[in-house]
This record gives structure tokens, sequence and C-alpha cells, in this order.
């Protein structure tokens, strides 16, 4: 894959929440092609069986919204890593299901800490570790809802849509120092977590689980969920030097999703 992709051999990168789903599927993929990863969770035992199954990642336990963690985080990971060259800011909730006037404060602020404060607390430190690097980027998580209306999910939407605006801007900032700054927008990702989000949406539509689950599926072209290796094989593009002159850019890996 190395071969393939291009990716300089010792790439060192950095996944939030890189433990399991999205982002183990991240990490698994640069790893596959010769990189040197560090991963971060915020569950101790998938963390654990992680490093026992990739003795050669380093590893951190960090809650990703907490500042003094992530400088923990940062230490660890330069320890590790001798420097970095990709930040994947991966780590994100769902948040609250539910109308905006019976929804609870920490709820909404817990969403934009993990969403959005985390990225700025993650990129602020690793900017100066990429100005050293030779092929620097920073690959944020959106999603779909970062570019669409998402009734009942606001203020995740709202996370998403931010990251987007810290994204370009970002990228305008960061570019003559040769950083590449991209977003990374994913469609209804399968696997548990969207089981969840599925259910939640249903109980506060008062449709059978199923039938939402076929809403969902109906209002995107390609009329099928797409995969955490769909999200990670656009992560491995963009970290690339396939990917070297995109920067500022929104990709969505959705089949199309319409609208939600």
């Amino acid at each position: 894959m190395s071969e393939t992709m291009g990716l300089p051999p010792g790439t060192r990168v950095l996944v939030t929440a890189g433990a399991s789903g999205i982002g183990y599927a991240i990490a698994t993929s640069f790893a596959a092609a010769g990189a040197k990863l560090h991963v971060c969770d915020i569950d101790k035992t998938t963390l654990d069986a992680c490093a026992a199954a990739h003795p050669d990642w380093g590893t951190s336990l960090c809650d990703v919204s907490d500042e003094a963690e992530v400088e923990r985080l940062f230490q660890e990971a330069e320890a590790h890593l001798g420097g970095l060259d990709v930040l994947v800011n991966n780590a994100g909730i769902a948040g609250p299901t539910g109308s905006i006037h019976t929804m609870d404060g920490p709820e909404w602020r817990r969403t934009i800490d993990v969403n959005l404060n985390s990225q700025f607390y993650c990129t602020k430190l690793a900017v100066p570790l990429l100005q050293q690097s030779e092929n620097p980027s920073i690959i944020c998580l959106s999603s779909v809802a970062g570019r669409l209306g998402y009734a009942f999910r606001t203020p995740y939407a709202a996370s998403k849509w931010a990251i987007i605006g810290m994204v370009k801007s970002l990228a305008i900032e960061l570019g003559p120092q040769g950083i590449r700054v991209n977003a990374i927008l994913p469609g209804v990702v399968e696997g548990p977590r969207i089981d969840k989000v599925i259910a939640a949406r249903a109980e506060v539509a008062g449709v059978p689980h199923q039938q939402m689950e076929q809403e969902y599926i109906s209002k995107i072209s390609l009329r099928r969920m797409v995969t955490a290796q769909d999200i990670a094989n656009q992560a491995l593009y963009l970290a690339s030097p396939l990917g070297a002159n995109i920067s500022g850019q929104p990709i969505s890996v959705c089949g199309n999703v319409e609208v939600l």
C-alpha cells in the first residue's frame, strides 16, 4: 500500500479516538502503509486492547475535551514519534437527539467540547511540530451534517459546521508554511454508532428502527452506507504526496447524502 499511495516510510501520525471505529480504521490503514502511529482514546479497555494488538503503537488515555489532558497527550506522542507529520482530529460524539427547547445546556456544551474544542486544543499543539515536517497535514473529521441541516441533532450539526470554518481558515493561515488542512465529511457509516443514532431518531419520531434506517438510506444517492475503511482510505490519500495540492477542502465520503 505504501508504494501505491506513496506515503513516505515512517510518517509520524497521531490519531485521536484511534482505538476503535473510524479512528481505528484510519490508524491501521496508516500503519499498513508504513507509518508510525500514536493513538489516544477515552476508553481504557478499548485502548488496552489496541495496545495489545499493536505493541509498536504509542497509546495515551485521554479525554481530548480537556486541554490539560491534550497537553499530556502531545508530550507522550512527541516522545514516542519523535515529531509529527500528520494529525488526524477524529474524536467526536453523537450528542443528544431531541428538540432544541428540550435540550439541556450540559449536553450541548459536551458536544461542542468534544467535537470542536478538542480539535482546537490538538491543532494548537500540533502546528509547531508540523512546521518541522517535510509532508505536514492536518485532517479533521467533520460530517455531512457539516454541510446539511440536521433536525433534532442541532448541537452535532453546529459543531460539524464549525469544523469546516476552522479548516477553511487554517488552510489559508498555514498554507504558506506548507501545512495542508482538510476535512473529511463521513456520511452514514455502518456500525454500532449509527445504529444508536438511528434508534434515538426513531424514538423521537415514533417509528420503528427499521423504518428509520430505510429513511436514512433512501436519502443516499447510492442507496448504501459507507464503511469506516472508506473514510480511512480518504485520510490516507490526503496525507500522502498524491494529495500534495489539496488543502482547505471539505470532502464528503458518503455516497452523496442528499438530505438529513
